[in-house]
């Protein structure tokens, strides 16, 4: 689901960018911001991938760590960036539910992890 939301905001910022009257420090907080949630969401998936096919509660555990600021970078495109397109707050409430989701896996399985 990240890479749809990542391209669908890319789109809108571009969107944003030319249409609508954004202050240029804002709309590069914005990208870098972006950019950075690209970066940690990416090592969030892979630690994931790893602690779950290697059986690792450590990589798994890593991943679940990571998860918070992606959730607070989530919250931030949510709800406290200059202009927040209705799109924009729907596909963040998506993502912010499947974080909560996943959060709830991942604790079931490092606690099934550990039990082996």
């Amino acid at each position: 689901y990240f890479a749809a939301f990542y391209l669908a905001e890319i789109l809108m910022f571009i969107y944003k960018g030319i249409l609508l009257p954004y202050p240029s420090d804002n709309l590069v907080l914005d990208v870098v911001l972006l950019l950075l949630f690209l970066a940690l969401e990416t090592l969030r998936i892979f630690y994931g991938w790893k602690g779950n096919l290697c059986e690792r509660s450590l990589s798994s555990f890593m991943s679940l760590f990571i998860l918070f600021p992606c959730a607070a970078l989530a919250v931030y495109y949510l709800l406290l960036q200059t202009f927040v397109l209705r799109l924009e707050f729907l596909l963040s409430c998506i993502l912010l539910c499947f974080y909560g989701l996943e959060f709830l896996l991942g604790l079931i399985s490092i606690s099934s992890l550990n039990r082996v």
